[in-house]
């Protein structure tokens, strides 16, 4: 209770101005204490009333005492560009990249960090922004009762330097005398911002201030992550999503046919998102990728080989770079080094214009193909970039800053500290003559006004919005029971608000935004070509609009397109197309675009390249040679036009025309004892039969039709049984005449020339019954077969009944074995009078034909079939002929001595 009393004591006698002089970090130490000794005291009634009145007193001192003193973390520098109005727009534009690096040791105050270099695009960038706020407030018909001002920051394009600077931007800047009030601003905050144009960088400040629902306006933020409106709700940008430019970089290369295809990019969200991207939306068109890497910022030498192993290794001649221009270069230089100059650049929207390189990598970048963003051409722009002057320069250090780099001079009273703090001793004073009509710089060149557009649009976008917050009509408001937005003060989400109902129309285009916040994406296809002078040309080749339908929405001229080598599109695949004709067979383990081709087998067609089955023809047609079209068969027969046709004709013409040769000499010679004594009457019909059995060979010849195979083969059948009965009348009656001429034997009267008829006339007889039932049953017909793989159709006679055909072949067959049995039984007659050596000759001549024939005629098919089987008729006729009848022929012309009746009576 002591102490209690004690510090109560103490608590009444306080004045306020002393409590001003106790730091609040000593009075919460004393809480702290108190805290303690109530634990120890026993937690008393009254100390415990005593306690929460302090606890309560504290706060509110401390807070008294914040209110009149603001600390300012940090330096206020003057790398800022400022104008006054009733409303300040926030800026964030990377103006210096490429960081010095440096190790803090935290002995001494770090200093700021210093960069390399200064982006005069990028301060074209800020300048379109000062020059559209400058054009707003000139403007009657927009914001007539506001003025627009600006406060613009250098985000460096780098995160920590983007987010101090979108701090002060949403907070104004105090005034840096100690002891000053936070109330007192010296510059208003910014309800809303411009920026910026990395898409990592603008994602870190976008999860700083969006909860504060703070909105964010990217010129060159194309992530399509940012259009996740419940990560990022207060983002908007007038930049395309790279959803959109993803699609039209897989149609571009669809387009072209390249199957096979290179990706790299930096490390960033921009680079991830996008490849990530592409990768799904080359799935659609069978586009592979060969290899995606992505590489550091920094570009070490092991980093760098690691890439540049990769590309030299792959066979991929197209490369996708998502990357910036810096990171470029290295890359370009060293792919130099190593004489890698063959590839085909497809730039993303990052560096699709980037002519700073073209300077030193004009060879290797001749031809690139890349989506720009829209093109626009303001008015009097370039006239109020060309207005700079050593007068107007102290207006800002990033002005100054560029004078002094651009003409290598120092201006008096430069604000520029930023860099140069080397050789800014070595540089002299400027004239003020200087003027930039004399040289060329990015920042004056309006040529391609891209992403200078995008931040002018973006301006129009606020004061739209702005206009339209302050001509609303309370009641028809858009917030609750129609409310109209603050105008002072302006609050942020109310803006956003009415940004994202923004529409409008400027320079002639209409300007709105989807439910994400993002714009109708529209692009330019850009081709890098070299111009007259030797620099580069952007050239329009084409376009690619969102808002046009699926199949027409990408339009190229490929006639103003200029190739990095030669005068057509360079080939990027892992297997060449595979021509009509042929299939594509996958290999096993690798993409889909890698393949081998398999011709089309036989009897199939592929008439489209990179078919990936073959189709089979018709039966009645056939594949041509080179397997991309099914041709209607040609009929196949055995011609009289084709050489085996006219071999087969010319020899059964010329067996007929023998044939009658010798029954011509027979009948001149027929009372001649040889000729009388071997049957002159059989031997007569036996030589006629054969003829027709000759003749009959050619009704095998020509295009088969239903009479004509009936013919065919019931001529044959029955011709070759009148032959062989002829023959087998022969043989019985010589061997019935020598079996007489045993006492008592009356046999001959038998086998007269009646009898010799008849005999003929009953075998032929059979075999003709034979034939009629096959011919009124399932008589032989014309077919056309296209049963075979072959690019005929084989026009055959079908020959109906099988079985009718076999009992023709094997009666035939029947009648030639009595033969050779019956002659066999005379082969031991005289000499003289006995032919049945010569016609047991024939017969194994004739069985050994016919045996033959069976197994090669089952075994072929079309024309040759019927070759076979007229070459057996020709083969078992020429054997009967020669084998019968020319040792007769011998003797009657040649040996007319032994034709005697005295020689015939020799044993």
């Amino acid at each position: 209770m002591l102490k209690g009393e004690t510090t109560n004591a103490i608590g009444s006698h306080l004045s306020l101005e002393k409590f001003k002089a106790i730091p609040c970090s000593f009075l919460s130490f004393i809480c702290q204490c108190v805290l303690y000794y109530q634990c120890v005291a026993g937690m008393a009634h009254h100390a415990i009333v005593f306690t929460c009145w302090f606890l309560l007193i504290v706060p509110m001192l401390c807070q008294f005492i914040n209110n009149h003193q603001c600390i300012y973390q940090g330096e206020e520098r003057n790398q800022n560009f400022y104008q006054d109005g009733d409303v300040i727009v926030g800026g964030l534009f990377p103006l210096h990249y490429t960081p010095v690096t440096t190790v803090w040791s935290f002995q001494k105050k770090p200093a700021p960090t210093e960069y390399k270099y200064l982006n005069p695009r990028a301060l074209r960038w800020m300048s379109t922004m000062t020059f559209a706020v400058m054009e707003i407030n000139q403007r009657k018909d927009l914001l007539p009762n506001l003025t627009l001002g600006y406060h613009i920051r250098d985000s460096s394009d780098d995160i920590p330097t983007s987010l101090k600077g979108s701090l002060l931007l949403v907070n104004g800047q105090p005034d840096m005398r100690q002891g000053s009030s936070c109330a007192e601003v010296r510059r208003q905050p910014s309800p809303v911002i411009v920026g910026d144009a990395a898409s990592g960088v603008s994602m870190a400040v976008l999860r700083t201030l969006g909860s504060f629902s703070v909105p964010l306006v990217s010129y060159f933020a194309s992530c399509s992550c940012l259009s996740n409106k419940k990560e990022f709700p207060a983002f908007m940008r007038t930049m395309p999503s790279d959803e959109f430019q993803i699609k039209a970089l897989a149609k571009l290369v669809h387009y072209y046919q390249w199957t096979w295809v290179g990706v790299i990019g930096v490390e960033s969200d921009y680079a991830r998102f996008a490849v990530q991207l592409f990768l799904k939306e080359s799935v659609r068109y069978d586009v592979c990728i060969a290899y995606v890497h992505f590489y550091p910022v920094t570009l070490s030498r092991e980093a760098l080989r690691e890439l540049l192993g990769i590309i030299e290794a792959s066979t991929a001649t197209v490369i996708l770079s998502f990357s910036g221009e810096l990171e470029l270069q290295t890359i370009l230089k060293e792919c130099r080094r190593q004489n890698i100059t063959h590839l085909q650049w497809i730039a993303s929207e990052a560096w699709a214009t980037a002519k700073t390189l073209w300077s030193d990598f004009s060879d290797m970048l001749q031809g690139t193909l890349g989506f720009a963003i829209r093109k626009a051409e303001i008015p009097n722009l370039y006239s109020y970039l060309r207005e700079l002057n050593t007068s107007s320069l102290h207006v800002s250090s990033f002005l100054g800053e560029f004078w002094e780099e651009t003409f290598n001079c120092r201006i008096n009273g430069s604000l520029n500290t930023h860099i140069h703090k080397e050789d800014v001793k070595n540089r002299g004073p400027c004239s003020g003559e200087e003027s930039l009509d004399d040289v060329y710089n990015p920042y004056t060149d309006v040529t391609q006004l891209r992403v200078s557009y995008n931040v002018y649009k973006a301006v129009y976008v606020i004061a739209h919005a702005l206009h339209d917050m302050s001509t609303c009509v309370p009641g028809e408001g858009p917030f609750q029971n129609g409310t109209c937005g603050s105008l002072n003060p302006i609050l942020p989400w109310q803006l956003l608000r009415y940004m994202k109902r923004t529409s409008f129309t400027t320079l002639g285009e209409d300007v709105r935004f989807d439910e994400n916040g993002d714009p109708i994406a529209s692009y330019d296809l850009m081709n890098w070509q070299v111009a007259e002078d030797g620099s580069l040309l952007l050239v329009k080749v084409g376009f690619f609009d969102a808002s046009l339908e699926e199949d027409k929405d990408l339009v190229i001229n490929e006639s103003m397109i200029m190739w990095h080598r030669g005068d057509k599109a360079p080939e990027s695949v892992c297997s060449k197309s595979c021509l009509p004709g042929s299939r594509k067979a996958r290999r096993k383990g690798e993409p889909i675009c890698c393949f081998d081709c398999i011709p089309c087998g036989e009897g199939e067609i592929s008439n489209q390249t990179d078919s990936i089955d073959c189709l089979r023809c018709s039966k009645e047609t056939w594949p041509n040679q080179a397997r991309d079209q099914c041709m209607p068969k040609t009929l196949e027969y055995l011609s009289f036009q084709e050489p085996l046709g006219i071999v087969l004709w010319a020899v059964s013409t010329f067996g007929a025309f023998l044939t009658a040769t010798v029954l011509f000499v027979f009948v001149i010679y027929r009372k001649t004892p040889v000729i009388r004594g071997n049957n002159m009457e059989l031997s007569f019909l036996l030589l006629l039969f054969l003829c027709a059995c000759f003749l009959i060979g050619l009704t095998f010849i020509g295009k088969p039709s239903n009479w004509l195979c009936q013919i065919r083969y019931t001529a044959f059948g029955i011709s070759f049984a009148l032959c062989i009965a002829c023959i087998l009348a022969k043989t019985v009656v010589v061997l019935m005449a020598f079996r007489a001429t045993l006492p008592g034997s009356n046999v001959m009267k038998w086998f007269g020339p009646a009898q010799q008829r008849l005999s003929v006339i009953l075998c032929s007889c059979v075999q003709a019954l034979i034939c009629i039932i096959w011919l009124t049953t399932k008589p032989p017909s014309a077919a056309y077969n296209t049963e075979f793989m072959s690019a005929t159709i084989i026009v055959e006679c079908n020959v109906g009944s099988e079985l009718g055909f076999w009992c023709v072949l094997g009666y035939i067959g029947l009648l030639a074995c009595m033969c050779f049995l019956i002659a066999f039984f005379a082969r031991k007659l005289p000499d003289n009078y006995n032919e049945a050596k010569f016609i047991t000759f024939s017969i194994l001549i004739f069985f050994a034909v016919w045996i033959t024939f069976i197994p090669v005629y089952v075994s072929t098919r079309g024309k040759y079939m019927v070759a076979v089987h007229v070459f057996a008729i020709l083969a078992s006729a020429f054997g009967l002929l020669l084998c019968i009848f020319a040792p007769k022929c011998y003797i009657v012309l040649l040996r007319p001595d032994k034709n005697s009746k005295k020689h015939m009576m020799k044993k």
